[in-house]
């Protein structure tokens, strides 16, 4: 039987998804021994990981090659604001943080570097290229979120967490995005598959990069940033956006080669 695309895609990853499922923080979550430092670390960096995500499944949207694509990802845009935000919000409360302390934080390296290549690809590639771009942050949440829910977590804060992306809402919605991407994914030809290989085997590492800079709480090497840069008086779409046009150009100059 021949492997879908899908399958083919998370054989290039499966052992970074290893890595993720034992890395200490996923269990550090499970055990309860994760500091709340590094969760909170960890909450306030992804408020400003999806905020950027959202803008790529906008961008895939205005991409997708058939109306339904177009509205499967203008709602999961809309519903990683409403939805994933809102939990957030939450357990922010519940670490004793409110949103103006979160953004006084500043968007750390791999932050900046992970949501500036998504936006990158998104804008800059194809829908295919795009579409395995966003993926794995998709399916390895869920795939994730399945292994941990197994074992469960002492803490109510970390089951919380880990709930939302065991449960069978969350489930459905990679189902549709694999169901787009086996569809896709069947029309492109050799090079095409190599390009959105690369992605989606890039943003899968920088999935196991995040939940590593939170356990290390991840700072910038020079701490005092230019203030046209990193200023954390300034939108967070200003932050990265730099490093937007850097990663643009030489996706640009290298033909959209991954």
């Amino acid at each position: 039987m021949t492997a879908s695309w899908t399958d083919r895609l998370w054989a290039e990853a499966e052992g970074t998804y290893r890595a993720i499922v034992g890395h200490p923080f996923l269990t550090g979550l499970t055990d309860g021994s994760l500091d709340e430092d590094r969760f909170a670390y960890y909450i306030a960096q992804d408020v400003y990981y999806l905020r950027d995500y959202a803008r790529a499944l906008a961008i895939l949207a205005a991409k997708a090659p058939t109306h339904a694509d177009t509205g499967l990802f203008a709602r999961h845009a809309a519903e990683t604001v409403a939805v994933e935000l809102a939990l957030h919000e939450r357990l922010l409360a519940d670490l004793g943080l409110d949103s103006s302390r979160v953004e006084s934080t500043p968007v750390s390296p791999t932050t900046t570097a992970y949501t500036s290549y998504l936006l990158a690809v998104t804008y800059g590639g194809t829908f295919a290229a795009g579409l395995a771009t966003v993926l794995p942050c998709y399916w390895i949440y869920q795939r994730a979120g399945g292994a941990l829910v197994a074992q469960g977590s002492p803490n109510p804060r970390y089951q919380q967490w880990i709930n939302t992306y065991a449960g069978d809402a969350f489930a459905a919605t990679v189902a549709e995005v694999l169901v787009v991407a086996d569809r896709v994914g069947s029309t492109l030809d050799a090079a095409e598959h190599a390009h959105a290989r690369c992605h989606f085997a890039t943003t899968a590492r920088y999935e196991w990069m995040f939940w590593d800079a939170a356990w290390r709480r991840e700072t910038w090497p020079i701490l005092r940033q230019p203030p046209d840069i990193m200023s954390t008086s300034r939108p967070i779409h200003t932050t990265v956006n730099c490093q937007i046009i850097w990663f643009w150009r030489r996706f640009r100059d290298a033909g959209g080669a991954c």
